[in-house]
């Protein structure tokens, strides 16, 4: 409190000169460097009050205090444009999905400028950054034997001649009965739903009746990472960082076992799968989505490398 007086009462002459700004902000040696992200707000609606708050304001916040410690500070973000959520707006609004994204990127652009958020780049996630990134990571995952193959269960509307992502299928909750169940979960009940376990399913198309018909997925193998994690995690708890409620979640996951998931769907809309016997297929948004912070800011900078992967600064 004393120091913050003394600088106080001697004024703004007492303050180090503001950082000249650099483009493209690259991490500094010898220096503090904050690379900050928010949450990537999705592209398929014009952003709210609510949107900004929850998602952008106190990155922002965050990034001006940054700035003002005069800290080497670059705040990135975008639009997550991939999913089925797109794929089922742009047909409520008659474009293809890439149409429906340019649209609404340029929305969300120009509404945080006007709210003068202090991005240093605003991208979006259907880049060929984004597609080269993440068919890099699979790979790797690949190589190292952390996915594995197997048959999924999922509806098939012959009508419209695809199999129907959870969003693209309505029916009623099997647990609770309530008759607007969506493929994915039940908005009453809230709990998560495969889509198949669905009572009178109905593809939200055509509402024509889907069948049930297999189809071969590739997963992620957490079980195989469990024991890493937990090692990791006893560390990182230690540390007093996390949430009391972040924990209770991830020890909830930990407790009932990590599961295979599902990085693969049957979409056209979406990050294309490099492998053989799976090219009709694209990865997942929840796998695919998380690397648009690595594609925006490769976007940002080809040398984004010396942000996401330097722990030394």
């Amino acid at each position: 409190i004393a120091a913050a007086v003394d600088v106080w009462a001697r004024g703004p002459a007492a303050l180090p000169p503001p950082r000249q700004p650099r483009t493209p902000v690259l991490p500094v040696e010898g220096e503090r460097n904050v690379l900050i992200t928010s949450a990537l707000p999705y592209v398929n609606n014009v952003p709210h009050l609510g949107n900004i708050i929850g998602c952008v304001l106190s990155a922002d916040t965050f990034a001006r205090y940054c700035r003002l410690r005069n800290w080497n500070t670059l705040f990135v973000c975008g639009t997550d444009e991939y999913g089925t959520a797109t794929e089922t707006r742009a047909l409520e609004e008659g474009l293809s999905p890439q149409e429906l994204c340019d649209r609404y990127h340029a929305v969300h652009a120009d509404v945080y400028a006007w709210f003068r958020i202090s991005f240093d780049h605003f991208g979006r996630t259907t880049t060929p950054q984004q597609t080269r990134i993440a068919q890099d990571i699979f790979q790797r995952l690949l190589a190292r034997g952390f996915l594995l193959q197997d048959t999924l269960e999922q509806l098939r509307c012959e009508s419209c001649g695809r199999y129907l992502a959870d969003r693209f299928v309505e029916g009623t909750c099997p647990f609770c009965g309530y008759a607007e169940a969506r493929g994915d979960q039940c908005d009453k009940c809230g709990k998560l739903i495969n889509a198949v376990e669905l009572k009178n399913p109905q593809c939200k198309l055509c509402r024509g009746t889907p069948v049930v018909t297999p189809t071969q997925h590739l997963f992620l193998d957490l079980p195989k990472l469990e024991g890493r994690l937990e090692a990791w995690l006893e560390r990182t708890w230690a540390a007093g960082d996390w949430t009391a409620n972040a924990r209770h979640i991830t020890r909830t996951w930990l407790r009932d076992g990590l599961k295979p998931r599902c990085i693969t769907r049957d979409l056209t809309w979406g990050t294309p799968v490099p492998l053989d016997g799976f090219r009709d297929k694209v990865f997942y948004v929840w796998f695919d989505a998380p690397i648009g912070y690595l594609s925006i800011t490769a976007t940002y900078t080809d040398q984004w490398e010396r942000w996401w992967k330097n722990p030394q600064q």
